[in-house]
């Protein structure tokens, strides 16, 4: 457990965001991640997009233009690096977010 603006928050451990939470941005899921000794927030996910990762061809484009599997992300304080993880094929969204 850390700290993030007053509240105790769960490190590396994706979830969804309430479409009507005011103050959040736009974004689907968020994560809270440890950068250096202070806790940072990321964000990522089109809210009005669904995950297409079942359908093969879909996972591959997505992969590809992110580099996911060429230059793997690294930095866990990086949007790309929790996008490339749900949209790998070894586990499914709701196993990520448990």
């Amino acid at each position: 457990m850390a700290e993030f603006k007053g509240k105790k928050v769960t490190l590396n451990k994706p979830r969804r965001i309430g479409k009507g939470t005011a103050g959040y941005g736009r974004k689907k899921f968020e994560v809270f991640v440890k950068s250096g000794d202070k806790v940072k927030r990321v964000t990522f996910g089109d809210p009005n997009l669904s995950i297409k990762r079942d359908s093969k061809a879909k996972r591959k484009s997505f992969r590809a233009r992110h580099k996911c599997d060429t230059n793997p992300p690294k930095d866990k304080t990086k949007a790309r690096y929790w996008s490339c993880r749900f949209w790998s094929a070894s586990k499914s969204v709701s196993d990520l977010l448990k």
